[in-house]
């Protein structure tokens, strides 16, 4: 089965439709699809929801969607270095399930192992907690947290055979393992596709089994947020 396809565009066209659920990978800036996430802003398709620890800067990233009005609802942990989602939030714009970010990583991972819910302490007794389900054991309160599918993830890794097997370098796997597996449609952009074999097995971060499809983006343009540096 060949899983490469030519661009990111090809890789969306009938996938893609008003209203679905998708789930991206990264964090902050690091670890992001850019060109799956530009070919989806291309798409001029809406009211998604968007699974992701957070919606990018203004204009690169998922800002790209705010502006255009595509996305309905984040389900999100972290929403600061975004002013537009800021303003959209709270002119009643933009629904937001605003999520721990411990409690993201595992709804994610829990969809993708097909377990429907679990019980953290994390957000009980905050507005986290509200409308949800609470426990007690062993002396302490629970809240229940149900788990996250989409209908498409995207991913962005480092290296993948021509297999669909991927290895995410360093801080930018983040999200990306969890999110890949959430979706029954994962699309993976890489930077590099090898051949089948020639990766270390023990040294595989997703199995192929995961990934449906790949784009090639050999020189993404990996942005930083926030430079610093020495004086």
């Amino acid at each position: 089965m060949n899983k490469l396809y030519p661009d990111a565009r090809s890789a969306l066209e009938d996938l893609v439709r008003d209203g679905i659920t998708l789930a991206v990978g990264g964090f902050g800036l690091c670890g992001i699809p850019e060109a799956l996430i530009a070919a989806l802003r291309d798409t001029g398709k809406k009211d998604f929801t968007i699974i992701s620890n957070n919606a990018g800067v203004d204009g690169f990233g998922l800002g790209q969607l705010l502006t255009t009005r595509q996305i309905r609802k984040m389900i999100s942990s972290y929403v600061g270095e975004n002013k537009e989602f800021e303003r959209q939030y709270l002119a009643g714009e933009l629904e937001l399930e605003f999520t721990p970010q411990g409690n993201l990583a595992e709804r994610l991972r829990a969809g993708g192992a097909g377990i429907p819910a679990f019980f953290t302490r994390t957000g009980y007794g905050t507005i986290v907690a509200e409308g949800k389900e609470t426990r007690q054991f062993d002396g302490e309160w629970y809240v229940l947290e149900r788990a996250l599918k989409a209908d498409v993830a995207l991913v962005k890794a480092w290296k993948a055979d021509q297999a669909g097997n991927l290895v995410y370098r360093r801080t930018a796997r983040n999200f990306n393992p969890m999110v890949a597996a959430a979706a029954p449609v994962c699309i993976a952009e890489v930077e590099e596709i090898v051949e089948t074999g020639a990766l270390d097995p023990d040294q595989i971060h997703t199995p192929g089994i995961y990934v449906k499809r790949l784009v090639l983006n050999k020189t993404p343009e990996k942005r930083i947020e926030q430079r610093t540096v020495r004086t």
